[in-house]
């Protein structure tokens, strides 16, 4: 826990209900032990959402469906999304889960390797998506970034989830389990890249177990916007 417990409780106490399709699937997804995002992600994705109004997002690490679907519900009428797993446990509710949402049609799941795929979107240039949400294995942020920079459009944002790791990457290596450590080193590389690239402008916020949230300032030729 980042912040105190109390502040949390409290602080979620004052979230709006949430519909009951995505009530139901938080509530299948925590049942089942499914890591899914916070409340208090919840809450700063939606506000994000209605501040962006973005017209096309990415999803990188879709689980079993419960942020795209959550995403869904507050975004745009003209807006769209395309969310990324590989995991075929996690696949099979997934597409059930998109498949039953209000706006499921709305929703693109695709299948497979984030690193592939993302190159695979990145390679003509003509992806483009002004909001990314990034909440996959942790220790790939750093392999997924190169083809991320190139998906992210001058003033995109984007969000990544579970960067503080309950606030263990605030500590030295030293102090980490050993079988921590490589998750431990390459965040720590991944916050210091985002927050030190000078196309980026990043805030890291103790919301949730942690999120960056980072805006595209700089063309690729360095010109400011």
């Amino acid at each position: 826990m980042i912040v105190d417990e109390r502040i949390t409780a409290y602080i979620n106490s004052l979230e709006k209900e949430l519909p009951s399709h995505l009530y139901e699937l938080e509530k299948s997804a925590l049942l089942e032990g499914v890591p899914i995002i916070r409340k208090e992600t919840q809450t700063f994705l939606r506000f994000l959402l209605a501040v962006k109004q973005p017209r096309r997002i990415l999803e990188i690490g879709a689980a079993v469906g419960f942020s795209s679907v959550f995403m869904s519900e507050y975004m745009p009428e003209n807006c769209s999304i395309t969310t990324i797993e590989k995991v075929e446990m996690r696949l099979i509710k997934a597409r059930k889960n998109i498949a039953s949402a209000p706006k499921g049609d709305k929703i693109t799941l695709l299948e497979g390797d984030a690193r592939l795929l993302l190159k695979k979107l990145a390679a003509d240039g003509q992806n483009l998506y002004d909001f990314i949400f990034l909440d996959a294995a942790k220790a790939q942020y750093m392999n997924f970034l190169p083809a991320i920079m190139k998906l992210l459009p001058e003033g995109g944002l984007l969000v990544t989830d579970n960067v503080l790791q309950d606030g263990s990457v605030a500590q030295s290596r030293y102090v980490i389990t050993r079988r921590d450590r490589t998750i431990h080193t390459r965040m720590r590389e991944y916050l210091y890249a985002i927050t030190h690239m000078e196309e980026l402008e990043t805030a890291v916020l103790p919301v949730g177990d942690g999120v960056t949230v980072s805006t595209k300032i700089k063309t690729a030729m360095g010109a400011k916007v």
